[in-house]
């Protein structure tokens, strides 16, 4: 049995279906994790939505922006924004099936490795969040979203305030929050202020901020945190923090990163399956 934790999809099927080739993939052996954004900016994200579906319990995906922003825009929270590619989602016969499906992922997740703690998010943790702080967190959500009700979520979603997590939030300030650190967060500051203006590599930190994995003392800095979004990152591997995102609708690669933790006693090893995407988009769309 391997396991693999796959970067960022946006909609390139056709780079998925050949990573998964490149890999031999078997859904009957083999486990997939991926990271969020599943859909969106890509050409095909019907075809990765169907696809993940039938995999079952072999392929455990997390939540992306994007995928909250197709969950938005098909219960009419928000409109499409320029550059989307969700309108075969949207008008698919089994829409109903696929968004449902999407609704009942995760946002944060915990791999079975044994020995190792790692732990999975689509963008980021806060500084004073524990791994399991960050897993109890998560499922506040989730079980949001999974609700009967979960158009009022939706609705509740977007802004960029609170930028500060505190116990004391509560209802959809809350929420909010979780929602921006996990699924938009890049930078913020050693108190864990959140900002969202500033994109681009680790050297474009605002003043006064830095990557949020680089926070001193930040309470998963014992554990291995693995998360996509981030493409400028170009694939960042470090003990405890790793980007999976290698920018496959930019023009880069679709990223596979096989678990193999008897490589390394004492240590994780891993290694990197990656293929090119050909459904590049302009750089300045993202």
């Amino acid at each position: 049995m391997a396991l693999y934790l796959i970067g960022d999809v946006q909609g390139c099927d056709s780079a998925l279906a050949r990573l998964l080739n490149d890999i031999a993939f078997s859904p009957s052996r083999d486990t997939l994790y991926l990271l969020g954004d599943l859909v969106n900016r890509g050409p095909d994200s019907l075809g990765v939505l169907r696809r993940l579906m039938a995999l079952d319990g072999a392929a455990h995906c997390l939540l992306g922006n994007h995928d909250l922003h197709l969950l938005a825009v098909a219960q009419g929270v928000r409109g499409p924004g320029r550059g989307d590619t969700l309108g075969e989602v949207l008008a698919a016969s089994d829409r109903g099936v696929l968004l449902d499906w999407l609704r009942q992922q995760s946002l944060a997740l915990p791999p079975d490795v044994a020995g190792h703690r790692l732990l999975l998010v689509h963008a980021g943790v806060l500084p004073s969040w524990s791994r399991a702080r960050t897993l109890a967190l998560a499922a506040e959500v989730q079980d949001a979203l999974r609700g009967a009700d979960y158009g009022e979520f939706l609705h509740a979603l977007y802004g960029n305030a609170p930028t500060r997590w505190s116990e004391d939030l509560q209802g959809a300030d809350r929420l909010r929050v979780i929602v921006n650190a996990l699924t938009r967060l890049r930078y913020c500051d050693a108190q864990g202020v959140m900002e969202f203006k500033t994109s681009g590599g680790i050297d474009r930190a605002p003043p006064g901020h830095m990557p949020w994995f680089d926070v001193p003392g930040r309470a998963t800095a014992n554990d291995t945190v693995v998360f996509g979004h981030w493409s400028a990152l170009g694939g960042l591997m470090r003990e405890n923090a790793m980007a999976l995102d290698t920018g496959c609708v930019w023009g880069g690669c679709l990223s596979a990163l096989r678990l193999d933790p008897q490589q390394a006693p004492g240590a994780l090893g891993w290694t990197l399956h990656q293929v090119h995407c050909d459904a590049a988009q302009p750089m300045g769309e993202q």
